[in-house]
């Protein structure tokens, strides 16, 4: 099932052009685009398939009522077999029915439509993000009043549930910092009833409170932790590693004028790196180790059969696939295109240039459409080059076997 982008689609459309240069992580956001374009990333009969094939258990799963947690034994077993939590029915519908939230983590790495629309989300903010589910019948709320280490983006899949979002306490909180103790601001940013279809955009450290409203109500949160100067320091740090001034031992008894002869150096050296080692330079040392999502493609990168030419070729990179010429001082250089995804850098022949950034520019289309872009590859070069790229994981075949 092909799952329309939500968050580069719809969602972006209402939140703004503006919205990742402007309001991401600084303002509450507000989007309702509809039942419909949610309406197939989570329905009863694939969350009912999870719940029964996965062996999911505390702390992947569990059950909140009223800001604590309800105790794992209430609803599961120790299976004999596997040495591992598995849920009891009967008692899981008992707890629910009796007001506790499910909180389902990482469910994008259990649901391709999830994990799909997790991408998406990736793609516009450029940070790793995770999906949890929650679920809960009735009036209850499952947690406190609370804010969250990280930026947040609700989407409200069926029911609905009560929001009251406040400012922040602290601006820019972490999850290690040097002030936890601060409270929320007594003024109201919004409140109201999400609906399916509704998203929002809570900010890290901004407080809020969830509450039912009576009936049922199912909900995905999307989160993910946005670089910051700390992180960009800790990468300066790194880099300070190439420095030898800075891997000598400090002269802790040498005497006076040594030691700030010493650390005089110590910054000189450190400007020096900082002036070469920008944000910029960090983000985008970053984005080249951006992952690819670990989905297994079976059978084609071991055994390959030439696939329909309606069957889908879909990169695998999360961010850009980097496609550049190889290194001039490289002696084969006019023979080699270079790619890079994840950290790592492949070498092609350059008569594969062309299906290289075909697929860099569109990411996902028919072996059929691929096949008429890859310039002067024939049909059997074309499945060679195509079946190597799936060996190197670089793309998947979708709508196949």
């Amino acid at each position: 099932m092909s799952i329309a982008p939500l968050f580069t689609g719809p969602f972006l459309e209402q939140a703004g052009p503006d919205f990742v240069s402007a309001r991401l992580g600084q303002e509450f956001v507000r989007a309702e685009v509809g039942a419909e374009p949610v309406r197939d990333l989570l329905t009863w009969s694939a969350l009912n398939s999870l719940l029964s094939t996965h062996q999911l258990a505390a702390p992947q799963l569990r059950l909140f009522r009223d800001g604590a947690q309800v105790p794992i034994s209430r609803y599961s077993r120790m299976d004999e077999l596997t040495d591992r939590q598995v849920l009891l029915p009967d008692a899981l519908y008992r707890e629910l029915r009796a007001g506790a939230s499910l909180v389902l983590d990482s469910i994008d790495h259990l649901h391709p439509p999830i994990a799909a629309a997790a991408d998406d989300l990736m793609r516009l903010v450029r940070e790793l993000v995770q999906v949890n589910l929650y679920l809960v019948w009735g009036e209850h709320q499952g947690f406190d009043t609370h804010w969250d280490d990280h930026d947040t983006v609700i989407v409200q899949l069926a029911g609905s549930k009560y929001w009251t979002v406040h400012g922040p306490g602290r601006r820019f909180p972490m999850k290690v910092d040097t002030d936890h103790d601060h409270r929320p601001p007594e003024s109201v940013v919004w409140q109201g009833t999400l609906s399916p279809g509704d998203i929002i955009h809570v900010p890290r450290g901004w407080w809020h409170a969830v509450r039912g409203t009576g009936e049922m109500s199912m909900h995905l949160t999307f989160g993910f932790t946005r670089r910051t100067g700390i992180d960009w320091a800790r990468w300066i740090v790194e880099q300070l590693y190439a420095e030898e001034l800075f891997r000598q031992d400090l002269p802790r008894f040498a005497e006076p004028e040594q030691r700030r002869e010493h650390e005089d150096e110590l910054v000189r050296t450190l400007t020096k790196v900082i002036s070469v080692h920008r944000p910029a330079d960090f983000l985008a040392a970053r984005d080249r180790r951006f992952p690819r999502r670990p989905e297994i493609n079976l059978p084609w990168p071991v055994r390959f059969e030439a696939p329909d030419d309606q069957a889908i070729v879909e990169v695998t990179a999360l961010l850009e696939l980097a496609v550049e010429p190889a290194d001039p001082a490289d002696p084969a250089a006019a023979e080699v295109v270079r790619v890079s995804v994840a950290g790592k850098t492949f070498r092609f022949a350059s008569v594969m240039a062309p299906m290289l950034r075909l697929l860099a520019s569109e990411r996902s289309m028919t072996v059929a459409r691929l096949r008429a872009g890859s310039g002067d590859l024939d049909p059997t070069r074309f499945a060679t080059a195509l079946e190597l790229l799936l060996q190197q994981h670089l793309v998947v075949l979708r709508g196949v076997g």
